[in-house]
């Protein structure tokens, strides 16, 4: 038996499903929902197109701001979470013990939210107002540029003169 994984293996990359062996660019587009386009529009003229990558390039961490973060807030998130997981615990408990399921159930719900509104409101103090604010982030590319396998790079490209804006104009 071989403790080598697939995508360890000398040979073709075609055992990492995420590589290319000689991948060459087949086009560049500024949003992703053209990308998949020339892909599916590949894949309706049968081309291979498991011998196709859309990799999304330029990469921009965006943060949302999504409100004002106060030390009432920060409480009322944590008691609502530690509630929650007190929920859980203590329906977990009600399976393994012969007491009151109801009172179980309560105690853990009001120890969680204690214990999570403590420990939420000892890390928003210890932060002295530098982050005063909630937010979501996320990571985006900016370009997507759709990569071929070199072997099948010039059938991709006439196949691609069918569809209209697929590939960028060579007069711009």
């Amino acid at each position: 038996m071989s403790m080598t994984s697939p995508s360890s293996r000398p040979g073709r990359a075609g055992l990492n499903p995420m590589r290319l062996e000689f991948p060459q660019s087949l086009a560049v587009y500024d949003d992703y929902a053209q990308a998949q386009k020339t892909v599916d529009f590949l894949s309706d003229e049968e081309f291979p197109v498991e011998n196709c990558m859309i990799v999304g390039t330029d990469l921009k961490r965006i943060e949302r701001i999504t409100g004002r973060l106060t030390t009432g807030r920060v409480a009322a998130g944590a008691a609502a979470s530690g509630a929650w997981f007190g929920l859980f615990i203590g329906v977990v408990f009600t399976i393994f013990t012969d007491e009151n399921a109801l009172t179980t159930i309560l105690s853990t719900v009001l120890f969680g939210a204690a214990f999570f509104v403590i420990w939420a409101l000892l890390g928003y103090a210890m932060t002295r107002g530098q982050r005063d604010f909630q937010s979501v982030t996320s990571v985006v590319a900016t370009r997507y540029e759709v990569l071929v396998e070199h072997k099948v790079a010039a059938q991709a490209r006439e196949l691609l003169t069918k569809l209209p804006g697929a590939l960028p104009n060579p007069f711009e």
